[in-house]
């Protein structure tokens, strides 16, 4: 069975893979509205900048496990290298949960937006969940076949995304709109309901975290993942900041938060066709659209590989790890993504959620709370893996671990105490932006249930993790083993 996949991306590669899935034009046009209106403030660019500082920090220890951990797991195998096995299939749930759950949450909105133009350019109007099934049916053909065919679509599309983003900034300072301080200064941040306002601040964000995942894929992983990472982060976050900071002074900043309350669907696209040009309104729409499908396509990926990752590691059945003969890529675990959103999209039609409103909303809440938990343990495994090198070959639990300590990177640096401050600093910031979202999450899913439902479902599929059975101890410690030598 062949497992090795084709090692063709360098750091602009992954770069694109990542920020696609941030999908920058979509944040702008309709993440920038939901966080005024659910923090109900025009402290975005304050909240930006605060997950901006915090995932940086976070990085720290995130790139410096990169040399430690030789396969494309991310959180998962961060975490199983740190706290042990159990605690890793945890987060693995948690994962494949949460990315799943963004993934069906774009490709609904995907529906809502796409369906919405081709009614307006030809006049038919489909319902959403059909435009929804014509994209997974189109990703589901890009996720089986090789990265760097992705990676092209995704590159293409990212650079018009940002044009245009700029294209409105310059717009909105050539219009002559009055800019002020007033969404810097941290008391009006803080108003409203800040805790909102940051989770979706930090949902801009979600995909840079899978610069691991593309391990395998790399040419250089232990150069390219850390470089990917920290330009990934710095770029989204200083675009998010100035951008933020010009559509609110371009919309009015006494009149930005109930205009996005109205009309968070089109406010941003509206003040693209005034300060640029009536046509670029439509642009724009278009580009959300390109998008929002570059976001659903880098989710795709991003759950396919922890799929192949978990195969390979013994976690899951080892089919998922086979890697296409022609293609060179994990076919088999793209179909198996494919048909677990499908599924997840088909029951949500069932059900007939509105795809913004409620599937869009809850889902990405609750996967981007799950996201936000595994960076919380990721950061406290990078500290526990780091404080304890010289007896990891002791304290291990079990073979399979005492096998990967000992054919762990012997070059890699140890844990130096700005990196491990870093990390410290960095996990006090999720916990509390953590804390803050579950306090604040009944609002955003409409009720004290809800939010129940949702967090319920989250602990209960991390002790699934937890209690599952351990295939890979019964496939013995020669798999870690092996999978490090591939990998070398």
């Amino acid at each position: 069975m062949n497992t090795a996949l084709k090692r063709d991306l360098g750091v602009t590669g992954i770069v694109f893979m990542v920020i696609a899935a941030a999908a920058p034009i979509t944040v702008v046009a309709a993440n920038f509205p939901i966080i005024l209106m659910e923090s109900g403030s025009v402290g975005a660019p304050l909240l930006i900048l605060a997950a901006t500082v915090i995932l940086l920090l976070f990085s720290a220890g995130y790139t410096w496990m990169t040399p430690h951990v030789p396969d494309a797991g991310a959180f998962y195998s961060y975490v199983d290298r740190g706290l042990g096995r159990r605690a890793g299939r945890g987060t693995a749930a948690i994962a494949l949960m949460s990315y799943v759950l963004l993934t069906v949450s774009m490709t609904c909105y995907l529906g809502v937006q796409a369906g919405n133009l081709l009614e307006l350019v030809t006049g038919v109007q489909l319902p959403w969940w059909l435009v929804s099934g014509i994209m997974l049916l189109i990703v589901g053909l890009l996720g089986c076949r090789r990265i760097d065919l992705s990676a092209k679509v995704l590159g293409i599309i990212l650079v018009l995304e940002v044009v245009a983003v700029v294209a409105i900034d310059v717009g909105v300072l050539l219009s002559g709109r009055e800019l002020t301080a007033a969404p810097f200064n941290p008391a009006e941040a803080l108003s409203g309901a800040p805790g909102l306002g940051l989770l979706f601040a930090f949902l801009g964000f979600f995909g840079f975290e899978a610069t691991a995942v593309f391990r395998n894929e790399a040419r250089d992983p232990e150069r390219t993942v850390p470089r990917a990472t920290y330009i990934a982060v710095t770029s989204v976050g200083v675009l998010y900041i100035l951008s933020s900071w010009l559509v609110i002074a371009g919309i009015g900043e006494d009149q930005a938060v109930a205009a996005a309350g109205e009309n968070p669907d089109s406010i941003v696209i509206a003040l693209a066709g005034s300060v640029v040009a009536p046509i670029f309104a439509d642009v724009v729409q278009v580009l959300v659209v390109t998008s929002m499908f570059a976001c659903m396509l880098s989710f795709h990926n991003i759950v396919t590989r922890y799929l192949f990752t978990l195969g390979q590691r013994g976690v899951l059945p080892a089919g998922l790890a086979e890697v296409h003969p022609e293609h060179l890529a994990p076919s088999r675990a793209s179909l198996w993504t494919s048909a677990v959103t499908t599924g997840v999209v088909v029951v949500s039609a069932l059900a007939q959620l509105d795809p913004v409103t409620q599937i869009y909303t809850w889902y990405s809440g609750a996967g981007a709370v799950g996201v936000i938990l595994m960076m919380a343990l990721t950061s406290v495994a990078v500290l526990v893996y780091g404080s304890d090198r010289r007896s990891r070959g002791v304290r291990v639990m079990d073979a399979w671990s005492a096998a990967e300590a000992r054919v762990a990177s012997p070059h890699a640096v140890p844990l130096s105490a700005g990196v491990r401050w870093a990390t410290i600093l960095g996990a006090a910031g999720l916990s509390v932006v953590l804390a803050i979202s579950l306090w604040n999450f009944p609002l955003m899913v409409g009720g004290m249930t809800a939010a129940v439902v949702c967090g319920a479902v989250l602990v209960c599929v991390f002790v699934l993790g937890v209690l599952a059975p351990d295939r890979a101890a019964q496939r013995g410690p020669e798999l870690a083993a092996a999978g490090v030598e591939r990998d070398a």
